[in-house]
């Protein structure tokens, strides 16, 4: 089943060394409704950067909000033990999680790694491959799986890796950000699956570069909302995944650019 929107919003649970955890969690809640009263899918990563976030399924259950079907993606990374990534999983099941998006991840020394054995299968490291053929093996038919897909790496490289995820049941793919028309996303055209484009909302292009650990063209200014555009127009039939929007003032420009382009694609 697909996703409601091909707009996707993402939003972090609080970390769990946060000072005013009541009011992280209330900020956090209105961010998540605002985004599902809006239409678009809320999409919540995993422990980003290896810093102790608490678990969507977490918050959900504490402030007992709605979890529309298709209208949430569930990050899960390989930093886990086996039982805590069973129980994520089978709360996110329960729940009714349909779409996960399943990455290697950000480890750090407070996140235990999952083991190869643990999961019954043999190797050096589990990678999001290992964790793709896991959830099919183990929770079949449960979730639609979707994978990351770095343009900054190697291209080679990421293309064979990529090969590997869709061989083990990946079925959409989501990109890094991007700004304006990337040649290297050129290659996803032809692998017959949803593609959603990463989209940078911050004007701090310099975190950008720090998150994805790679140099970045000098952008004397840069515009966050005239790169989403610039991304809708190159890539009319694909996604877009929005990170580090602001929701005071930002997110109802963003609501009168889509709808402006999506108005027109009609």
């Amino acid at each position: 089943m697909p996703m409601k929107s091909q707009h996707l919003i993402e939003i972090l649970t609080p970390r769990q060394s946060a000072e005013d955890l009541d009011g992280e969690l209330t900020k956090f809640a209105e961010r998540y409704h605002k985004i599902l009263e809006n239409g678009y899918v809320v999409s919540v990563p995993d422990n980003p950067m290896g810093v102790l976030h608490f678990q969507l399924t977490e918050v959900v259950k504490e402030l007992n909000l709605p979890f529309p079907e298709g209208q949430v993606l569930v990050h899960i990374n390989t930093f886990h033990t086996r039982e805590h990534l069973d129980e994520l999983l089978r709360m996110a099941a329960d729940m009714g999680a349909r779409h996960l998006l399943l990455i290697s991840g950000d480890g750090s020394e407070r996140l235990p790694k999952l083991e190869p054995e643990s999961i019954g299968m043999k190797g050096n490291s589990v990678t999001s491959v290992e964790l793709l053929r896991y959830v099919h093996r183990e929770y079949p038919g449960k979730f639609t799986c979707g994978v990351a897909f770095n343009p900054y790496e190697p291209q080679d490289h990421e293309m064979e890796k990529l090969r590997r995820k869709i061989d083990a049941g990946a079925s959409y793919i989501i990109t890094q950000p991007i700004i304006g028309r990337e040649e290297r996303l050129e290659p996803l055209r032809s692998i017959g699956l949803p593609v959603t484009v990463g989209a940078w909302m911050s004007k701090r292009i310099d975190l950008l570069a720090s998150c994805i650990g790679y140099e970045l063209k000098d952008q004397a200014v840069y515009d966050p909302l005239e790169n989403l555009k610039t991304l809708c127009e190159h890539y009319p039939a694909w996604g877009t995944y929005l990170a580090l929007v602001g929701f005071k003032t930002q997110l109802p420009a963003i609501n009168a650019l889509l709808h402006e382009i999506d108005a027109h694609s009609h």
